[in-house]
């Protein structure tokens, strides 16, 4: 006679009571009103042994590491981490990059004359044969308005025609300013300007105010040089002051005195720009202007180099 199995209430027969029936269970399951289900087994761990010796050597190489990372974190935050974020801190000193930079050149500087009749600025760096202006963006520049002469205004603008014609350099004339000529000048003032470069001073000054325009000295100009971590040297926030009592004297005693005032700010117009003085009397940038009212083939030839120089939006 065959083993009995119990079903349960549904009709269907366990699997439990099958393997009692047929003696597959050392004991008997009791009936619990449904089906019995097989014990689940614990999931393999998957933890392995870690050797004291290969703890060890984890231990010194992560030890390694971190002196490593030690030793060479303040070089990292100093050359990549504070450059990038200092024209974004509080109280920084030089603007975010990039200001007004566009892709490419403003402007085409002209073909060079030929002429050798002029002398770069020397700059910081040994392996950069000059320094220029930015290309890519526009100079700005502004005047002061105190000590003016007649007409001072309209001859700083034909000035900066005649320099923006022999760079290729596009100017913008950003109005007046209250800020006073200083030998120091700071290349960047947020408070006065916004967060960019400082643009070109022009100021009509007198020897009182900068003892350099004491004597024969009818102006003088130049510019800063600033640089980005890896990029050549550029020049900011130029600076040409100009002595008033003096060059209203020319303006109201020479025929030709518009064209001599406006020849001398063009003459400082090429300090700023990055030319030096020349031995050569027939050049603008003679150190004492005999005469000449504009740039000469030498001043075309050194204004040209320096309209062609390299774009840096880093700055």
């Amino acid at each position: 006679m065959p083993p009995r199995v119990r079903r349960s209430p549904s009709g269907r027969i366990p699997q439990w009571a099958i393997d009692e029936a047929f003696g597959r269970l050392e004991a008997p399951a009791p009936w619990r009103g449904v089906e019995q289900q097989p014990a689940r087994k614990r999931p393999w761990s998957r933890r392995r042994y870690r050797s004291p010796l290969r703890r060890r050597r984890f231990l010194t190489m992560l030890g390694v590491a971190l002196v490593v990372c030690l030793y060479f974190a303040p070089s990292f935050v100093s050359r990549v981490v504070m450059p990038f974020a200092a024209p974004y801190l509080p109280g920084a000193t030089v603007p975010p990059p990039g200001y007004e930079a566009a892709p490419a050149p403003l402007g085409t500087p002209p073909a060079g004359t030929g002429s050798t009749a002029f002398v770069l600025q020397d700059v910081p760096d040994g392996d950069q044969p000059f320094a220029a202006y930015d290309p890519c963006r526009p100079v700005h520049y502004v005047a002061r308005p105190d000590h003016a002469i007649p007409g001072g205004e309209t001859l700083i603008r034909e000035a900066v025609a005649a320099a923006s014609a022999a760079t290729g350099l596009q100017f913008v004339d950003d109005g007046t300013t209250t800020e006073s000529p200083a030998d120091k000048r700071k290349a960047f003032q947020p408070d006065r300007y916004g967060k960019r470069w400082a643009p070109v001073l022009i100021t009509w000054s007198t020897p009182q105010e900068t003892p350099g325009l004491a004597g024969d000295i009818a102006g003088d100009g130049g510019s800063n040089y600033v640089q980005a971590p890896g990029q050549p040297l550029v020049l900011v926030a130029g600076q040409i002051r100009l002595d008033a009592p003096d060059l209203a004297g020319i303006l109201a005693g020479r025929p030709d005195g518009a064209a001599q005032v406006r020849a001398v700010i063009m003459h400082e117009w090429g300090h700023v720009l990055g030319l030096d003085h020349v031995d050569d009397p027939g050049q603008l940038m003679h150190a004492e202007n005999k005469g000449l009212l504009d740039f000469a083939a030498g001043d075309r030839a050194g204004l040209a180099l320096l309209g062609s120089g390299p774009c840096v939006p880093q700055l």
